[in-house]
């Protein structure tokens, strides 16, 4: 049993169509896991056993994932009857009324869901560490940060807890804690999983839904299965021409990539020079790419280093933390205070409810000529190589609560290469390529043109194929 739940998904879903495992036994051994691990990682902060079991071997055998365990990060992805806190004391006693659409997909394809996983309060830090539920600790060293804000959910996969958990990413939150965490984690293209029924979108279209796996043919089908347009949503991304999972292995061809190693090719906007972990993790990447056939030379889009850009999304950002407070208020039938809030939130929502309607709209509008410039590069090229965060992996306390100025900075740097694919809207997928000397696992970035999730599966799948990824964490924590 311990055998099986070491395999990715797709294994575990062969496992279960073989006959070598039940969905129900599959559900008993990952809750053991949670049960032996959590204790020190902190990743799971609602259980929902007792449901899940008698869920357990409800879906058909031939479902792409029949009786497989998943969790759901506790910020989106709401489900019937579940509590719904994001992180926050504001939101206790919430519990949501009907299941999203991407949980009703997950559902449908056979997924058994355990539980809830930790997230910073509503999302909005490179750190899992809210004060409501403690540190969501990282499996690699647990004096570490598992990364934000779909840490509680990368945490649970890097231990071997279960093997693809849900996230979803507003200015790097999937590809951040993959990166801090040694996984695999696709960013999807705008629109490309519904947001509904709730909502049609998140931070004007800058958020979206994805999953936290360890091998490229989980993100691949796991994708396939939570993927599409539902009717009333804003808009939707271009359909593939096949499904993602068929792009496994398929061969890319021969790519043009970019790469960066700061924001520009001499380094970040004022003279700062890139952090050597990251840059090492790139540099080894595009040697990779290289050796695969790739042409690979350093550069980017120009645009990625205009200074005006943190301004712009941090205005639309506040804006939208302002307008979920009001809605939180309405949930629970009382306005939110300000002060219930952390200090982080306590300034963006301060700051949204300051803002005009035609101050929102003009950073809105600067938005649009910045993914057209961006867009402008891809026309030359077919992929872009960066680091999926900034800065080296860091400790716990990274982000001070009481030292406004320096968690400003040290934001900024972290989601320097992952924010900006957000307000394009592109599709951008962290791998788990380098290891520092003391073992912390470091990804890189590859982003592709709106839409062309299935090019990043060809090349992804070709690198792990070439360099497959190892997830020692999940094998420490088994001996524990």
């Amino acid at each position: 049993m311990d055998e099986v739940l070491r395999r990715d998904a797709v294994g575990q879903a062969k496992a279960v169509r073989a006959g070598e495992i039940s969905p129900r036994e599959l559900a008993e051994a990952a809750i053991a896991a949670i049960e032996e691990h959590d204790g020190e990682i902190n990743a799971v902060v609602h259980r929902g056993f007792e449901r899940a079991l008698k869920e357990a071997g409800t879906a058909p055998r031939d479902a792409p994932f029949p009786g497989v365990p998943t969790l759901l990060k506790d910020l989106g992805w709401g489900m019937a009857g579940e509590p719904y806190r994001a992180g926050s004391r504001a939101l206790d006693g919430v519990r949501v009324t009907r299941d999203s659409y991407a949980v009703t997909r997950l559902r449908r394809a056979g997924f058994t869901i355990l539980g809830r996983t930790n997230t910073p309060e509503l999302g909005t830090s490179v750190t899992t560490e809210p004060r409501r539920f403690g540190a969501t600790r990282n499996p690699y060293d647990l004096g570490h940060s598992a990364g934000g804000s779909s840490g509680g959910s990368a945490a649970a996969v890097a231990a071997g807890m279960v093997a693809v958990a849900a996230g979803s990413d507003g200015g790097g939150s999937i590809r951040i804690p993959a990166s801090m965490c040694g996984l695999v984690g696709l960013k999807p293209s705008r629109g490309r999983v519904s947001y509904g029924p709730s909502a049609g979108e998140a931070w004007a279209g800058f958020s979206v839904a994805g999953m936290l796996c360890r091998t490229v043919r989980d993100s691949a089908a796991t994708l396939d299965v939570v993927a599409g347009t539902m009717p009333g949503d804003p808009y939707g991304a271009p359909a593939w021409p096949r499904p993602l999972a068929e792009e496994v292995g398929a061969d890319p061809g021969r790519l043009r990539i970019g790469f960066l190693t700061g924001r520009s090719a001499g380094g970040p906007p004022g003279g700062d020079s890139p952090d050597p972990e990251p840059a090492a993790a790139v540099r080894g990447a595009a040697g990779l790419l290289e050796e695969l056939g790739h042409d690979v030379e350093e550069g980017g889009p120009a645009a990625l280093a205009e200074e005006d850009f943190a301004l712009h999304f941090g205005t639309v950002v506040a804006a939208h933390v302002a307008a979920e407070l009001e809605e939180i208020g309405r949930w629970r039938g009382r306005p939110v205070d300000l002060g219930e809030l952390e200090t982080r939130n306590r300034i963006l929502g301060a700051t949204g409810r300051t803002l005009s309607a035609v101050g929102y709209v003009a950073s809105r509008a600067w938005i649009d000529g910045f993914r057209r410039r961006m867009a402008a590069w891809w026309c030359s090229h077919d992929l872009l190589l960066t680091p999926s965060l900034g800065v080296a992996p860091f400790p716990l306390g990274w982000l001070p609560d009481d030292d406004v100025s320096m968690a400003r900075g040290r934001m900024n740097r972290a989601v320097a290469f992952s924010s900006p694919i957000n307000a394009t809207g592109q599709p951008a997928i962290s791998l788990p390529l380098h290891r520092t000397a003391a073992g912390l696992p470091v990804g890189v970035q590859l982003v592709a043109a709106a839409g062309r999730e299935d090019l990043l599966v060809r090349v992804a799948s070709q690198i792990e194929a070439a360099r497959p990824f190892a997830h020692p964490a999940m094998r420490r924590a088994r001996a524990r």
